[in-house]
């Protein structure tokens, strides 16, 4: 239907019993929808399929509406689309997206939910305020540089893979249509990978120092019931075979090269003790993969000891409540400086695992498969530690 849309056209406008429109035969677009209901709205469509509602009929006069409708066409003609900027006016900063939508999805699916949320808020600053669609590769690199002021290439390329890993989810989910980082490079890395072990003389001085220390404690506990007994308390029970989990914890990451948060996530379950094998399940381990290490007579001995004085919790090393370890830095510390051990982290121990098989002829494959290394180039830092392998392949090669 079509007519010219003045006042009065529209009053004579009766609802019907399905929604209708018409038309204004002088500004094409421009149109009033008649509900049912009776309500009557002004509408412009100012390119074939595309529309957006100007007003009802009591909020704007019919020749304002007439006015806007030629305003919202003129626009278009000179490349303004109204949805277009409907949807800038509603579309998320990064800042809102990580909160509202990326958050609560990492807290569901990634293990170090906290960690991936600290290293997106590094880039608020840069962007954080930008609409996702105006999030460019400028923008990332000004962020890169002022991260390379302050820490190693290493650490700001996991800035990167973390904001990278979520503007991927805004395009998976629709809300970009481009990448923004499809042409930022990570930074250049020296390959500096440290592999620090033991030498045969820091290992007794680690043994030693926690041999030292398991009695100390079963001394002081000794000392501090003989004080409550002359006033009449009741004694602390005695300790079992290990004064707490620091030496079974030390020996198991010695023999196994597990990490420390699959120690401390290590379940009862997990252990098979007659099949003399410990199963770290996937949904604990770095790489996401389960693997299974064979335990040596030192680490099934440990295991053994632990569960004949374990308490009712269903994980190896429980805290004080039962729960989940949370930390053992001062205890670990604190040793490493009654063994004279220096520049030794907890980590290392799994470097000295890695190294001592390397030395001892196993193959490196073997070594990745035990370390749970997705990528066999992880495991090639350990390659230089087994030069007689490389000497006898040498060997074999004969003059032409």
């Amino acid at each position: 239907m079509q007519a010219n849309i003045t006042a009065d056209v529209i009053k004579k406008l009766k609802p019907k019993e399905k929604p209708f429109e018409v038309w204004d035969n002088t500004l094409k677009g421009f149109i009033v929808r008649v509900q049912p209901s009776g309500v009557k709205t002004f509408v412009v469509e100012y390119a074939r399929h595309k529309r957006i509602t100007i007003g009802q009929i009591s909020a704007i006069s019919a020749s304002d509406a007439r006015k806007e409708a030629a305003k919202r066409i003129a626009d278009y003609i000179h490349g303004n689309d109204p949805q277009e900027e409907k949807k800038s006016k509603k579309a998320l900063t990064f800042e809102e997206f990580v909160s509202e939508r990326y958050a609560p999805w990492v807290k569901l699916h990634q293990k170090r939910p906290k960690e991936t949320l600290r290293l997106l808020a590094l880039s608020y600053p840069y962007i954080g305020n930008r609409k996702l669609a105006n999030i460019d590769s400028w923008a990332v690199e000004r962020f890169r540089s002022a991260r390379l002021k302050v820490v190693k290439p290493t650490s700001v390329n996991h800035d990167l893979t973390a904001l990278r890993a979520a503007l991927n989810r805004a395009v998976d989910w629709g809300l970009l249509q481009i990448h923004p980082m499809r042409s930022v490079k990570k930074s250049k890395v020296e390959d500096d990978a440290r592999v620090r072990y033991l030498t045969p003389e820091e290992n007794q001085r680690l043994r030693e120092a926690l041999d030292v220390r398991e009695e100390k404690r079963r001394t002081d506990r000794e000392n501090f019931n003989q004080w409550r007994r002359t006033r009449g308390y009741e004694d602390y029970p005695d300790f079992g075979i290990f004064t707490d989990h620091l030496k079974p914890i030390v020996l198991l990451a010695l023999n196994t090269g597990m990490r420390r948060g699959e120690l401390f996530n290590l379940k009862w379950r997990d252990v098979n003790f007659a099949g003399r094998i410990l199963t770290v399940v996937g949904e604990t381990a770095k790489s996401g993969k389960t693997r299974h290490i064979p335990l040596n007579e030192e680490a099934l001995s440990v295991l053994q000891t632990c569960h004949e004085q374990k308490s009712e919790s269903e994980i190896v090393f429980p805290s004080s409540n039962g729960g989940r370890l949370d930390n053992i830095n001062t205890s670990w510390e604190n040793l490493m400086k009654s063994a004279q051990i220096k520049d030794f982290r907890f980590h290392d121990l799994r470097h000295d695992f890695a190294s001592k098989l390397v030395m001892a002829g196993v193959d490196l494959n073997t070594v990745r498969e035990l370390l749970g290394h997705a990528d066999i180039k992880m495991t090639l830092r350990y390659a230089h530690l087994a030069p007689e392998k490389l000497a006898s392949a040498v060997v074999k090669l004969k003059a032409g």
